[in-house]
């Protein structure tokens, strides 16, 4: 499921991860096969250049995905949005994206979902 402006890194079959995505990177995903996305990253986090999640939720609703958006910080994730994230996973047509900055904090809390059973 990799392609130039989606650079994915499958965690396993259902779910993916990814750096900061583009608007236009909406439409790649859903072409790759993606069902929803998690956008992790707060609004501005990146400064003004990044997108913010109402563009990003225009961008996957044009593109018939379905889109959360759980901002949460790159250096904790509390019980509750580990929680947060799990229920959506659980509930979202998969396959499901989730991007942040580096794909590392979406990776964490996937592994600390996985951990609630």
């Amino acid at each position: 499921m990799n392609a130039p402006l989606l650079p994915v890194q499958p965690l396993n079959a259902n779910i993916s991860v990814a750096p900061q995505l583009m608007p236009e990177a909406m439409a790649a995903a859903a072409a790759a096969g993606f069902r929803s996305v998690i956008n992790n990253r707060p609004d501005f986090e990146g400064g003004p250049d990044q997108p913010t999640s109402a563009q990003m939720e225009a961008a996957a609703l044009a593109a018939g995905l379905r889109y959360a958006h759980l901002p949460v910080s790159g250096a904790w994730q509390s019980p509750e949005e580990i929680a947060e994230f799990k229920r959506l996973i659980d509930e979202l047509p998969a396959p499901v994206l989730a991007f942040c900055r580096s794909g590392a904090r979406s990776g964490r809390l996937y592994a600390q979902a996985c951990e609630l059973g």
